[in-house]
């Protein structure tokens, strides 16, 4: 048979064996499956076809519908021509759902059986805020939705007055509000909408978007963009976090029973010190030319932060025997996002210079609920007492050790939660870049003490 049968029915035989698996999260595992055969497909049959647009031939304006979509191909699409995504499967603490709110997309996932081939083309109006979605409306609908749309525009325009205010309560208390992103293009709406900062930089997302392990060199032009349109601001660029959702095939990270505890982010780094490397070193020569920071994913011991420094210390000395320039005084922060981690915040305090709370993963293995199963997502609540005492034992920790503490979670963007987390002393928040003016003027409007 050729190539591409050959494939298909490969293909098909794994997603067959995979589907029949009582782990949930294996089952889930014949999507991706599909995703590289898709791929694969592709390139037998249209070698000649460079295009990662292939969503979209006609470069409309769309409203994107599929059964899922994985994180690797969310950030290769053209997401300057999508209006919504809507999906039959997925959860909303999806890294899909995260790239989709960074650049302001609306999404609605898991919507079952209500989506099939005969929507496309046609009419349909995507509510993200209340989750809703219509099909082929009427012109009530429409005229309704229209109206609203204007209202959002409007006050849209009022967030726009904040731009260039400070993010300070009535009485007093600043807080530092900075944008999370996923690419170098990203930072122009960071810049947009006044960002203090860049409080995440997804690394990753340069591994995910490539066939192979990006070049020190390409790392290093992205990493400089962002520092370059930044100034002065800090930029702190999460290392590689690869693993569990975020699956890149050239790891070649073997299947695990468990992957959102498995060989995943600094582990990788730490047993590959090779790619860690190449990272690091583009990193400290982005370093000479902006405000760069680094901070360290699903840390759980001070052994792995003592590790992790000498690996530094072999790229700067590398560097400075090769005459190429860096900051010798790069900030230095772990992501506390792990139980562990809480528990041993105050020595951990000792050697970085500051703490980033990924409430997304530090509330999935808090509440031991895998927040990417849609079975689940009742269970996972972020606001969880247990999920809130942590975030301020971290600030105490962190603050005892004279040490700054911000949040780039999800958790960030709750408007609930922004007095609770002015209260106990947060120093920073880390949000999607359109949703930094919203966060500005409730803080603007509150008063602590």
């Amino acid at each position: 048979m050729n190539a591409a049968h050959a494939l298909y029915q490969a293909s098909e035989e794994m997603s067959e064996l995979f589907q029949s698996m009582d782990n949930q999260y294996m089952k889930e595992r014949a999507v991706d499956l599909k995703d590289v055969t898709h791929r694969m497909m592709r390139k037998i049959l249209h070698p000649e076809d460079n295009s990662t647009n292939r969503f979209n031939k006609d470069n409309e304006m769309i409203i994107l519908a599929a059964k899922d979509l994985l994180p690797s191909e969310t950030i290769q699409m053209d997401k300057s021509k999508i209006l919504a995504i809507v999906t039959c499967e997925g959860t909303a603490n999806s890294h899909t759902v995260i790239i989709a709110q960074s650049l302001n997309i609306p999404a609605i996932i898991s919507l079952g059986d209500l989506l099939d081939d005969s929507l496309d083309g046609q009419e349909v109006i995507v509510d993200g805020e209340l989750g809703n979605i219509y099909i082929d409306p009427d012109e009530v609908t429409i005229e309704t939705y229209s109206k609203r749309q204007e209202a959002i525009q409007e006050e849209q325009k009022t967030y726009d007055t904040l731009i260039g205010m400070d993010n300070v309560t009535r009485d007093g208390q600043h807080i530092e509000i900075y944008a999370n992103i996923g690419s170098a293009q990203e930072v122009e709406s960071a810049c947009r909408y006044d960002a203090g900062g860049i409080g995440l930089f997804r690394s990753e997302f340069l591994f995910l978007e490539k066939d192979n392990y990006p070049t020190e060199e390409e790392q290093f032009e992205a990493y400089k963009k962002v520092a370059l349109a930044m100034g002065d601001k800090r930029v702190i660029v999460r290392t590689i976090d690869i693993g569990a959702d975020k699956q890149a095939g050239y790891f070649n990270i073997p299947d695990e029973e468990n992957p959102a505890m498995g060989y995943r982010a600094i582990r990788i780094c730490l047993e590959e010190p090779e790619i860690f490397k190449v990272q690091l070193r583009a990193l400290y020569r982005a370093s000479a030319l902006g405000n760069i920071a680094i901070m360290f994913p699903m840390i759980i011991s001070v052994e792995e932060v003592l590790d992790i420094k000498k690996i530094i210390q072999e790229v700067k000395e590398a560097l400075s025997t090769e005459q190429i320039p860096y900051n010798a005084c790069v900030e230095l922060g772990v992501m506390m996002e792990t139980p562990a981690a809480v528990m041993i915040s105050e020595e951990l305090a000792e050697e970085v210079d500051f703490f980033s709370i990924g409430t997304n993963d530090l509330t999935q293995y808090t509440l031991a609920v895998d927040r990417q199963n849609p079975r689940l997502e009742r269970f996972y609540n972020p606001h969880h007492p247990a999920i809130l005492r942590m975030i301020e034992q971290i600030v105490v920790s962190a603050h005892k050790k004279s040490k700054w503490v911000g949040i780039c979670g999800e958790l960030g963007n709750d408007l609930e939660l922004i007095e609770f987390f002015l209260t106990i002393g947060l120093d920073e928040v880390s949000v999607a870049p359109s949703k930094i003016l919203e966060i500005r003027k409730k803080v603007r409007q509150l008063k602590i003490n």
